[in-house]
């Protein structure tokens, strides 16, 4: 692909939003919405899927008035379901993305990325990882998650939420070290300490070299990384404590 950010195709993205936010609003559509979310301490099923019906607003605002909209439509309208909220947000953010080249300039919070391309990504994972926190609310086996999408979904949380959102929020680590991850024939490397959180992809003999190492089968490293699957779940090779700081830093991102 030509775009310097991101794994998969950019036509690849747009699909993909469209099949995961459908799955989502039928997930929501047959489960309890006053169930708890696992993931999300505090949250019932029924916010979770409204939080993400909401985002699905704010981003095309955001994409056609070039800048953090003030107001969106934040919850459904009197007599619209939750499910049939989430499917018309999805319905108008499909149709804004796939009018726009994904080269196209756009306003975002990732200077390194202020493109269409990069809420196509984006909204891809905010859409999978919540489905599955729906799958998970309502007690059924997650649909697995393409290989595809769940390494780019690696790339994206540590090249985006580890090394862009944690510095945004004035966030570093307590001890100096560093992770290498390691999924599906990928590699990156994730650097933790006082002064700054930084993480890049990388050739496998760069992240073998780090303090710590983390190999999990895609979907489980992706969803290790969103804090979906326990701390335990990855095979971590080291003294573990880089490991444990790497998720715990991106708890505090991505919450």
């Amino acid at each position: 692909m030509s775009r310097e950010h991101g794994l998969v195709d950019q036509g690849r993205l747009l699909t993909a939003l469209g099949i995961e936010g459908g799955v989502l609003a039928e997930a929501v559509r047959e489960a309890p919405l006053e169930a708890p979310v696992p993931a999300c301490p505090g949250w019932s099923l029924g916010e979770v899927a409204r939080h993400v019906g909401s985002r699905y607003r704010m981003v095309r605002r955001r994409l056609t008035e070039g800048r953090i909209p003030d107001e969106w439509q934040r919850d459904p309208e009197p007599g619209q379901g939750v499910a049939e909220y989430l499917e018309t947000g999805l319905a108008e953010l499909l149709d804004e993305l796939a009018a726009h080249h994904p080269e196209e300039h756009a306003d975002t919070w990732w200077p390194a990325d202020p493109t269409y391309g990069f809420w196509r990504r984006r909204m891809v994972h905010e859409t999978i990882v919540h489905r599955v926190d729906v799958e998970q609310s309502a007690g059924v086996e997650p649909r697995d998650v393409p290989e595809d999408l769940a390494l780019d979904g690696i790339d994206e949380a540590l090249a985006l939420w580890f090394g862009q959102k944690l510095p945004l929020l004035g966030l570093t680590g307590t001890k100096a070290g560093s992770v290498g991850v390691r999924a599906g024939g990928h590699s990156w490397i994730a650097r933790a300490g006082p002064e700054s959180t930084q993480a890049w992809h990388c050739p496998a003999e760069e992240a073998e070299a780090a303090d710590d190492v983390v190999t999990a089968e895609p979907e489980r490293m992706y969803l290790w990384l969103w804090g979906r699957a326990s701390l335990t779940s990855v095979t971590v090779r080291g003294v573990h404590d880089q490991a444990a700081q790497l998720w715990a830093l991106l708890r505090l991102a991505t919450r």
